[in-house]
């Protein structure tokens, strides 16, 4: 998470918090003993908690693009709304934590209001001096280039500065961009008052100015390379400018016996939860696709998991009974051979529900980088670099990619998606599967994301 963001998030927590007191205050012109209307620590933390939580759902919080001041209010809108049922519904099931309808009117209103300004505050301060952090580029090639342009496109406090060319290089971009050469390193960055050095050389040895990119550290300029900016920027590693050493060098990739353990422990209890939850549901949606099509209910197929081992996966059947019958076909948007049922069965992810059972037994764990078929895995790996690292851990039910990469099929598509179900490998946690859940239902929700 970025210090932008950080802050972002902090303010709306205070802001939500204050919201509850001033609303209490201002209902009732201070705070009474328990008997009647109170505020205590826990109903603010539930009220901040819930409103942070929603402005999650409604993608406040997405470092993606700035949104616009008409589109800013309608998110926050739809948070308000979302989070009156969510506070209503919590304060019914649970009454000790109750503040008042009155108050809970008043204190959306004012945190709505706080919210708006704040956010629309947020993206300007993040450009002013002091705070908006210049960035540097050393090198001027294509991955310097690609750098530049994601610069303005993220939520960050970056602002690109220009270039500092390396003299054995290739001049790739306009001179007027340039604003030093790699022997002047230093006192160039002093003079720009750049507080970022991204280091985008094709070839460093040789070239890399030790000594200058050592002074410019001790004054306190950060060095980074470009592949981990990227990464930081985009949620995503940049797979085709990848060379071994970085995987062992790079933090991160480390897939420990604890993470395993922990993983296969809330994959157990996700699935167990998912399928008492989903139960009731089965025999519609069993008598939904025998109605609507011929064919078996379930639909079974080979897929490679984790250390390239086969397994049979299980869901729902969404296509027709012959649709593969000319050969393995990836799968496209709007594909003719879904059936009607398949339609909503695959929009609202209910297909799915019987991976539960390949997750129960260990097959699959709940949340990782999707399962591919034999055939495409022996393609992709061909063709992409490094494909075969994402079977370093089991395949998931849903997965970074899935939540943030629309549907595609294609070899194109492979790539991207391989570049984030690598960044989750590298920076695989407990929050981060977490995270994933929590896309996971904004995705279900919105009916948006890939399959």
């Amino acid at each position: 998470m970025s210090k932008s963001l950080g802050i972002l998030l902090l303010v709306d927590v205070l802001l939500a918090a204050n919201a509850l007191v001033l609303a209490t205050l201002a209902r009732l012109g201070g705070f009474t003993d328990r008997g009647g209307f109170s505020l205590d620590w826990s109903e603010v933390t539930v009220f901040s908690l819930v409103m942070l939580l929603c402005g999650f759902f409604v993608e406040l919080y997405s470092g993606e693009r700035e949104f616009r001041k008409t589109e800013t209010g309608v998110r926050i809108l739809v948070s308000l709304a979302i989070g009156f049922v969510a506070l209503s519904a919590l304060y019914y099931i649970f009454p000790d934590i109750h503040v008042g309808r009155g108050i809970l009117l008043l204190a959306l209103g004012f945190f709505g209001a706080g919210q708006f300004i704040w956010h629309r505050c947020h993206g300007m301060l993040l450009s002013f001096p002091g705070i908006a952090q210049r960035v540097v580029i050393l090198g001027n090639g294509t991955l310097g280039q690609k750098i530049e342009e994601i610069i303005p496109s993220v939520r960050h406090n970056y602002v690109f500065a220009g270039y500092i060319r390396p003299d054995k290089e290739a001049v790739c971009v306009p001179e007027t961009s340039i604003v030093g050469s790699i022997d002047d390193l230093y006192e160039t960055v002093r003079r720009i008052k750049a507080h970022k050095i991204i280091v985008s050389l094709a070839e460093r040895r040789g070239v890399l100015p030790v000594r200058e990119i050592l002074r410019c550290k001790l004054s306190g300029v950060e060095i980074i390379d470009a592949l981990n900016f990227y990464e930081q920027l985009t949620g995503k590693l940049l797979v085709e400018n990848i060379n071994p050493s970085w995987f062992i060098f790079s933090n991160g990739f480390r897939v420990t016996r604890f993470i395993r353990c922990y993983k296969r422990i809330l994959d157990i209890v996700f699935s167990l939860t998912g399928i008492l939850l989903s139960l009731p549901l089965l025999p519609f949606i069993a008598l939904a696709i025998k109605l609507d099509s011929r064919g078996p209910v379930f639909f079974r197929q080979t897929r490679v998991g984790e250390g390239e081992k086969e397994f049979m996966l299980y869901k729902f059947r969404s296509m027709t009974q012959d649709a593969e019958k000319n050969g393995a076909v990836w799968a496209c948007k709007n594909d003719a051979r879904v059936t009607r049922v398949g339609h909503f069965l695959r929009k609202t992810r209910l297909d799915e529900i019987p991976q539960l059972f390949n997750v129960l037994k260990g097959d699959m764990s709940f949340v990782g980088p999707r399962p591919e078929r034999p055939e495409f895995v022996s393609m992709l790996t061909e063709k992409i670099p490094y494909y075969s690292k994402r079977h370093f851990v089991k395949p998931g039910v849903t997965g970074w990619a899935q939540v943030k990469y629309p549907y595609g099929a294609s070899v194109e598509d492979a790539l991207e998606k391989l570049r984030y179900d690598l960044y989750y490998i590298k920076n695989i946690s407990i929050l981060m599967d977490i995270l994933i859940v929590l896309e996971t239902v904004k995705v279900v929700l919105f009916g948006r994301g890939a399959r």
